[in-house]
């Protein structure tokens, strides 16, 4: 954390000392850089807008199981605020994510993902789910000075994707602090919603150590989140942190 600061200020100092003292080469990537802070104010603030007006908002009076999981959670890791959250159409896809703007921080689950918790029944697993996407915002994944990070790094394909894959690590370990149990409901994403059941989320674990190769090395290498059968087995080994690359 204290190295993300001091790049992130050292981005800020750049972008506004370069135009005036730099050469023109620097010039064009503080210029890169405004822009970039610019982009990432404005989306952050129509990502707000565009769940307030369309989503489902989690309360303790609609979707009080999943509300009481997010007090929950905001306890668990020490937040002063319990994050909004909401849940939009997911028309098949499994996803949540966790963003933020302002001093607001929010979730978002797509409804195929919710329903894992409540009309599937597992809510051990939602609650992993639900405890990862907090755990973003606990982390501080989820500011404007981060964001802007992983905007500019992002430029950078293997740099910016092992960012991400290392928030989602940080973040999983949030989940797994919750509910330990609720890491191998993990495998909805490797199977879907119905046939995730019928996974060996030991044997995905296993695979770990044997898929290996150039090809697979940069496949990894270029993901935003951890390949599965690494995440699974970093969530099966505690005594390590997640593998970013081999």
């Amino acid at each position: 954390m204290p190295l993300v600061w001091a790049f992130t200020a050292l981005v800020v100092a750049a972008s506004v000392t370069v135009p005036v003292y730099g050469p023109p080469e620097l010039t064009a990537v503080a210029g890169f850089v405004v822009l970039a802070g610019v982009a990432v104010f404005l989306s952050r603030g129509m990502l707000y807008a565009q769940q307030r007006l369309s989503g489902v908002r989690v309360t303790p009076e609609q979707f009080p199981e999943a509300h009481a999981m997010l007090v929950e959670a905001a306890a668990a890791y020490g937040l002063r605020r319990v994050p909004e959250a909401f849940v939009v159409l997911g028309n098949g896809v499994l996803n949540a994510f966790a963003s933020g703007h302002g001093h607001r921080r929010f979730v978002v689950f797509n409804s195929d993902l919710f329903e894992v918790g409540g009309r599937l029944r597992d809510p051990e697993a939602f609650r992993f789910v639900l405890g990862h996407e907090v755990g973003h915002i606990a982390a501080g994944h989820t500011s404007y000075l981060r964001m802007l990070l992983s905007s500019v790094s992002s430029v950078l394909p293997v740099a910016g994707a092992t960012l991400s894959r290392a928030q989602e690590y940080t973040a999983d370990n949030h989940g797994y602090s919750l509910t330990p149990d609720g890491s191998r409901g993990l495998t909805v994403l490797a199977a879907g919603r119905y046939l995730y059941p019928q996974v060996d989320f030991d044997a995905m674990a296993d695979r770990a150590a044997v898929e290996r190769g150039f090809f697979a090395f940069v496949a990894n290498a270029l993901s935003t989140h951890p390949v599965l059968v690494k995440r699974f087995a970093a969530l099966r080994d505690r005594s390590r942190p997640g593998r970013l690359f081999r």
